[in-house]
């Protein structure tokens, strides 16, 4: 059996074609512990990419990256009362180790808010360490009920930032800012397109005063939390006595936010960008930007197209990141097949009569068809930006012709499943509300736009109550 005739159709069961591309285009595999899993070289020079990406965006901020302890003592979690109520459900306790029973539990991390607030209390003392900026790339452990491969796992790898600041305007902005370096990052570096906002009070981070989201939408329709930043106020704060002396002497307490992204990005690529033929990887954090193949029948032959293949290769050296599949024990079709599986954006086939003509057969990933170009006019990089542009496009149409207004809230439920999309809305605010709407229709607020205003004279579409905010409603993951 071939590995392409073993790739689930999209169209016959969209659950089991992700779960084909993860295995086969070897990104992740299942771990032993139930709903952990096991990163692959592939899908972790993915996560090294993004990462890389990331990390230079807010090295530039100044930002410094440190590293937290992994067990945080359960006292510590249980100084924010809404906080651990928050994560209670999810946390995994260590009563044991040793072999003694702990005189403490000990929590594995579900965040780390609370251990690294313990420390900035004594390592900030003035308005002269303000403002003050750490991230932490690490592990998280939530105790997930239904798991699903990068998109909700027990355990994920991350990126965590915080930061304390002198005034509450001081945080308003910067919880703002990182948002918008969310955005530009996922939309320029991972070709999704986003809608950005608040979350509803039952939706918001545990402890956070208010939470700003970035939102997917994903092939199968549903909607996809990506990055998030908290504002914290004070909140934790003045649990953890974070406070400064400020200008005039007087002592005052910190102002807080946080901010993070998950592996949960490499599952939001797979289900933007892939096709039936497996995963579509945007080159900017694609492991392998560019195959090289060449064809060939004899060692002569190989000699040939080989040399020049790294003729091209050599070109790029240090600018792309590119492969020449040179394998004796692969036929053509297999490695064709194989690299479609793995969504590498760029394949340049080559072989004795191409080389006669002094030209390569281009084929581009995201688009059906072969084309043959001189190699003296091959340009790997224009080709390469042509895709990352054409991926944010594709993906962006299908995000706004899946985005429906609607004021009728029967006609709500009867369109919402099988009509797939977000649902921009108006709505009362309530929580009764909100919790109605999602045992009726599986739908869930996912972000409340701030550039958007309802009129004097509009209503919830549920309850016909006076609305307050314009929310996009979605199912989500």
């Amino acid at each position: 059996m071939s590995n392409k005739s073993i790739l689930t159709k999209q169209s016959v069961s969209f659950s089991d074609w992700y779960t084909d591309v993860v295995k086969l285009a070897e990104l992740a595999d299942y771990g032993p512990v139930k709903g952990t899993m096991i990163i692959r070289p592939y899908g972790y020079a993915i996560w090294e990419n993004i990462q890389r990406i990331f990390d230079g965006m807010i090295k530039e901020k100044g930002i410094e990256n440190a590293y937290f302890p992994l067990f945080i003592p359960e006292s510590f979690l249980n100084k924010e009362k809404e906080h651990v109520e928050g994560f209670s459900p999810e946390l995994a306790v260590v009563t044991i180790a040793g072999g003694e029973k702990l005189t403490e539990p000990i929590v594995i991390r579900p965040t780390s808010e609370t251990i690294m607030y313990d420390t900035f209390s004594r390592w900030i003392s003035s308005y002269r360490d303000l403002p003050f900026h750490i991230n932490q790339w690490c592990n998280i452990v939530r105790w997930e009920k239904k798991t699903k491969p990068f998109i909700r796992t027990s355990e994920f790898l991350w990126q965590e930032g915080h930061s304390v600041l002198a005034t509450e305007k001081e945080v308003d902005e910067l919880t703002h800012e990182r948002l918008v370096e969310y955005r530009k990052f996922i939309e320029n570096t991972l070709a999704i397109p986003l809608y950005v906002g608040k979350k509803s009070e039952s939706e918001k981070f545990a402890g956070a005063v208010y939470t700003l989201s970035t939102e997917a939408l994903l092939k199968d329709g549903k909607a996809l939390q990506s990055a998030t930043s908290h504002n914290l106020g004070q909140n934790f704060s003045k649990v953890f006595d974070i406070q400064f002396e400020d200008k005039d002497g007087k002592r005052k307490y910190g102002w807080q936010s946080s901010w993070g992204m998950t592996t949960r990005m490499i599952g939001a690529l797979i289900l933007t960008h892939g096709d039936d033929k497996g995963l579509i990887l945007p080159p900017l954090v694609a492991p392998t930007q560019a195959v090289i193949i060449p064809i060939f029948k004899d060692e002569k032959e190989k000699k040939a197209v080989i040399a020049e293949a790294e003729k091209i290769k050599e070109k790029y050296k240090g600018i792309l990141r590119i492969k020449i599949d040179d394998r004796d024990n692969m036929s053509f079709g297999w490695k064709s097949t194989e690299w479609e599986i793995k969504g590498v954006p760029l394949r340049i086939e080559i072989g004795p009569k191409d080389l006669s003509e002094k030209s390569v057969m281009v084929v581009k990933r995201n688009r059906p068809g072969k084309n043959v170009v001189k190699i003296s006019n091959l340009d790997i990089e224009k080709e390469l930006y042509q895709i990352q542009e054409e991926l944010y496009t594709d993906a962006l149409n299908l995000r706004n012709s899946n985005t429906h207004k609607v004021d009728n809230y029967e006609s709500f439920k009867k369109d919402i499943l099988d009509k797939k999309g977000f649902y921009l809305a108006s709505w009362c605010g309530g929580k009764e509300c909100e919790a109605k709407i999602k045992e009726e229709t599986s739908a869930t607020t996912r972000v409340i736009p701030e550039n958007m205003k309802v009129g004097p004279s509009d209503k919830c579409f549920h309850c016909s109550d006076k609305a307050k905010y314009k929310v996009y409603f979605a199912k989500a993951y």
